[in-house]
């Protein structure tokens, strides 16, 4: 057993919630009634649905945990923000890594949308979903030999590379197999947004992105190089944003970087890459709308006639799903209450991690007195817990809760850790649902293993 020391009550980061809060606990406050039509849940006769599908049905037939994720939800958002950036040329590029459901993907494919991937079997999760290799955007710091091989095989729309080594292995390897490259620059804008450390990502002395004064420096080798073709100057601020400052000052940097790269010979450039990271409501903070975005960086991006790529993951799926749980049991120690869960940190890892707030409320309101209770699931960890200090109302063994604003960053950082099987995930379309990956079965996670040589 690892015990660990959990996080101060009542605090957070900026960016990621607060783990106790004192509006919208329980489901019945202002800040609810906006996640809820956020999500597109209701509540009929008291029990809570998500897009018209009880979610006391899903969770009887399929058990909890289960991820339920609303497909409208995701359309809408989809739809929201692409409108908001019509003025200009642009692509929304997914960031698979917020949630990589084949089902999730197919439905931003078939809405015109792109991916941003940062791993190999992110690449073939997107291929698999039917995007072409042409709308594929591929960052991420440590791509392996490999990894930049199987992308210039597959005619990757643009490699975005994040050094001067990784730059340079691509062109060995484009001269190597004889193939031609679209090079995109991921420059780290030395931008301070305002989020949590670990979800920083433009900030000097991060690991991301090629510093700014090493990027004409970069851009000139690729004008020297007969295989690569430099068409991409890219940022990304972080993720969970709820400003719109940062974007203009980044791109207002990118902007600089573009003159300069082109006065020193550039002609290829086509897309200006903003990266992601807008946020979303996990309670009563606030969000950054699709107009107010619009509003803030096309002035600034209409005049380049460049296309604009835009990389969001959270936005688009975080506030459409929800991680169904079971109360086992009551425990009072210590003059604290536990309410025991069978959902935990390795199914959703974001309140232990970040010390991230997500609203939990009953899928059958009952109207009991409750209190003040920590939210602890079954995992051998002190850190293992979904709520602390949060206000709720009164719970039994069987109660079924849902959390909310699980739809990104749930299931893809979930892990088999205390061997539990991971949980399925589940589609909400048009008043109907199946089950889009099943429940993991226990021999499963051992069936490659040897006993023996």
């Amino acid at each position: 057993m690892h015990v660990v020391r959990p996080p101060e009550r009542g605090r957070g980061r900026v960016g990621e919630g607060v783990l106790s809060r004192a509006a919208g606990q329980g489901g019945g406050g202002a800040a609810s009634s906006q996640l809820f039509a956020d999500a597109g849940l209701e509540r009929r006769s008291g029990t809570l649905r998500l897009s018209g599908v009880s979610l006391v049905e899903v969770a009887e037939v399929v058990g909890t945990p289960a991820f339920v994720y609303n497909a409208e939800a995701i359309r809408s958002r989809f739809r929201d923000l692409d409108a908001a950036l019509s003025p200009v040329p642009h692509r929304i590029c997914y960031a698979v890594k917020a949630n990589s459901n084949l089902a999730v993907l197919k439905i931003l494919r078939d809405l015109g949308a792109g991916a941003d991937i940062v791993s190999s079997g992110e690449m073939a999760r997107a291929l698999m979903a039917g995007f072409s290799p042409e709308q594929i955007v591929f960052s991420g710091v440590g791509k392996t030999a490999e990894e930049l091989r199987s992308a210039i095989k597959a005619g990757i729309g643009h490699l975005n590379v994040e050094s001067r080594a990784e730059l340079e292995l691509a062109g060995q390897i484009a001269d190597e197999d004889d193939a031609s490259a679209r090079i995109g620059i991921r420059v780290n804008p030395d931008v301070t947004a305002e989020t949590h450390p670990y979800i920083s990502t433009g900030k000097s002395g991060i690991k991301f992105g090629l510093p700014t004064d090493q990027v004409v420096a970069a851009a000139e080798y690729i004008l020297r190089h007969p295989r690569l073709v430099l068409t991409t100057i890219a940022m990304h601020l972080g993720s969970q944003l709820v400003d719109t400052a940062p974007f203009r000052e980044g791109i207002s940097r990118l902007l600089e970087l573009v003159q300069r790269v082109k006065a020193a010979g550039v002609a290829t450039l086509k897309v200006l890459d903003i990266g992601g990271g807008l946020g979303i409501r996990y309670s009563d903070e606030r969000s950054i709308e699709p107009g107010e975005f619009a509003a803030a960086v096309l002035p600034l991006l209409a005049p380049t006639g460049l296309t604009v790529y835009l990389e969001p993951g959270r936005f688009l799926v975080g506030s459409a799903g929800v991680l169904l749980t079971r109360v086992l049991y009551r425990k009072h120690s210590g003059g604290k209450e536990f309410v025991v869960v069978d959902a935990g940190m390795n199914d959703l890892v974001r309140p232990s991690h970040y010390q991230a707030y997500h609203e939990i409320v009953e899928l059958v309101e009952r109207r009991r007195p409750g209190g003040k209770a920590d939210v602890v699931g079954p995992v051998c960890e002190t850190g293992d817990f979904l709520a602390l200090d949060r206000m709720l109302p009164g719970l039994e063994a069987g109660d079924g809760l849902a959390v909310l604003g699980a739809g990104a960053y749930g299931f893809v950082m979930s892990s088999n850790y205390n061997s539990r099987p991971r949980a399925p995930e589940i589609m909400v379309d048009g008043g109907k649902w199946w089950v889009a990956r099943p429940r993991e079965q226990v021999d499963s996670l051992f069936a490659s293993e040897k006993l023996s040589p």
